[in-house]
This record gives structure tokens, C-alpha cells and sequence, in this order.
């Protein structure tokens, strides 16, 4: 069994090439994988490994960097290696949005805890907002909610400026960071009442029954898990091996999936020989499969 480990922390960091290169060491020599982003702002990063593996990078990353806690975090567990490879990057910030912020502008009292939360969004008057992106949204969301439909976090901003100051703001994401940074925007913009999911929407699904849930659908998850339910259980979408977008099992009847060449979202994209070449990709996974042998694509599961 895998720990995953979602974890964000603003905080000033320096040096930024010389702790890339210290973490893809340190989470390489522990068999760790995921990705971790370092910036000038602070840390963003998903890993899997062993649970005492993770517990050495969490105590790693505390002391690299002098804080005793992240800003959030979250866990769940999954029966393979979600990840292929381990990669640590250096970015502008942590989440691009052209805004750098600090731990300083985080209002807490914002946070809603999963209970809160569902009292919040059955109010009429509130604006729900999605802060993912359309396919994210496509896949689960909560009932009610508005996505921007921005494939580009940085034109975000766009689409606030349209809201009305003047009603509650209700924002989530997968597990909060996006939300840090739109939160402190809005504040900038003049909004009071804005709220935000605490620790996203990994933390209601681990926390709130399904009976007493607004969520409807699945939970998106950038690894080879695809999506999760409630109780952070595997979900029922796969990946498609065209486009890379997430397959639902309503796509799969489509006349236009074809398994390992395409599904509804690229097949009318996909030229000839794209198709002809997943297809010849394809056999050869099918042939492996067959033959009990591992195959170059093959995934952890």
C-alpha cells in the first residue's frame, strides 16, 4: 500500500536550484515519486511512497525550510505507484496566477470546514465557484457551482471581476491552493465575504458521508488514479490514451472510444495516422498483456 501526500506552504525560500537538487536527490534515494514545485513563494507538491518514506520527506521539507507545519495537506492511499517518476521544479509561483503572495495574507477565518461549508452553499444568494479547470469540473462538482471555464489559471482574474461584491463567494479546489491565491485577490478587489473550502475538495470527500454530500460525480486527481470518490476511494474514470482526458464510463459506449486510440473528446481531432499509430501501440500492450510480459507503457496497476 502507497501514502499520496498532497502538501502546500507559502513561505520565502532562496536558493532555489541548490534545493531542487538536494529534494530530487533525497526523494529519488527514498523511492519517492510525484512532483514537487519550488518557488521564491514557497512549496506545492504531490508524492507517493512507502508511509515511512513520506513521513522522512514531510520532516525533510520542515527542516530544509525552518516551518513546523504546512499551510495544508492532505493523505490518501492507493494499491500501486500512482506516479512514474519523481520531478522536482522550480516555477515563478507555486500556482501561476501573476500574484505572489505570503503566509501573512492567508485569513484563516475563511476556511470552512466540510460542515460549514454544505450551510454556505445551500444559502441562494451565495456564489459557488469551481476554480478548476472545464474537464476537472466536467468529471464531479458540487451542486450548483459555476466554473469560469478558463483553461489558464492566469486568466482567472478575468472572470472574478465579473461577480458582485456584494454576495457571499464560496471557492474550491482539488485541495485549497488555488483558492489561496483567489481569495487574497478578491480581498485585494474589495470583496468581504469570500470563503473558502479548507483543504479543498480531497478533505470534504475524506470527511463528509455520502448521504450528507452536495458533491455529485468524482473527485479529478492529477496521477494514474484518475479520480476518487467519497472516502477517497478509486474512482471509475480511466485515461484517455489519445488526448489524456479523463474517460468516463459513459464515454466508453460511445461509438467514438476506441480503447488506447481515442474517446468523444478526440476522436474527430485525431488525424489518420495518429489513430493508426495508437492502434499499432495498442496491440503491442494487448500482446504483452496476453503473454504475461511488461510492456513500455506499462502503468504501475
Amino acid at each position: 500500500m502507497f501514502k499520496v501526500y498532497g502538501f502546500y506552504k507559502f513561505i520565502k525560500i532562496k536558493s532555489l536550484k541548490k534545493n531542487q537538487d538536494f529534494l530530487q536527490k533525497f526523494l529519488i534515494s527514498n523511492n519517492i515519486r510525484g512532483t514537487i514545485i519550488v518557488a521564491n513563494e514557497g512549496l506545492n507538491g504531490t508524492i507517493s511512497g512507502r508511509v515511512k518514506d513520506i513521513d522522512k520527506i514531510k520532516k525533510k521539507l520542515k527542516s530544509l525550510f525552518s516551518f513546523k507545519q504546512f499551510d495544508n495537506s492532505n493523505e490518501s492511499k492507493s494499491k500501486f505507484q500512482p506516479f512514474h517518476k519523481a520531478k522536482v521544479k522550480i516555477k515563478k509561483e507555486i500556482v501561476p496566477m501573476n500574484l505572489t503572495i505570503n503566509s501573512k495574507e492567508r485569513n484563516m477565518k475563511t476556511h470552512l470546514e466540510p460542515k460549514d461549508w454544505n450551510k454556505l452553499i445551500k444559502n441562494k444568494s451565495t456564489h459557488i465557484i469551481d476554480t478548476r479547470k472545464p474537464f476537472e469540473y466536467k468529471v464531479g462538482t458540487f451542486k450548483k457551482s459555476i466554473n469560469p471555464n478558463v483553461t489558464n489559471f492566469r486568466d482567472f482574474p478575468k472572470f472574478l471581476n465579473k461577480l458582485k461584491k456584494n454576495r457571499p463567494v464560496a471557492m474550491f479546489c482539488t485541495g485549497g491552493i488555488r483558492c489561496e491565491k483567489t481569495s487574497v485577490y478578491l480581498t485585494k478587489k474589495g470583496f468581504k465575504n469570500i470563503y473558502q473550502l479548507n483543504g479543498g475538495i480531497l478533505n470534504y470527500l475524506k470527511k463528509i458521508k455520502k448521504k450528507e454530500s452536495l458533491w455529485k460525480g468524482e473527485c479529478f486527481v492529477f496521477d494514474n488514479r484518475i479520480s476518487l470518490r467519497h472516502g477517497l476511494k478509486l474512482g471509475s474514470y480511466t485515461m484517455c490514451s489519445g488526448c489524456r482526458m479523463p474517460v468516463s464510463e459513459k464515454d466508453k459506449r460511445s461509438n467514438k472510444y476506441e480503447e488506447g486510440v481515442s474517446c468523444p473528446n478526440c476522436h474527430d481531432i485525431l488525424t489518420s495516422s495518429q489513430k493508426a499509430r495508437f492502434r499499432m501501440r495498442q496491440k503491442q500492450i494487448n500482446l504483452a498483456k496476453r503473454q504475461g510480459k511488461k510492456h513500455i507503457f506499462q502503468k504501475e496497476f
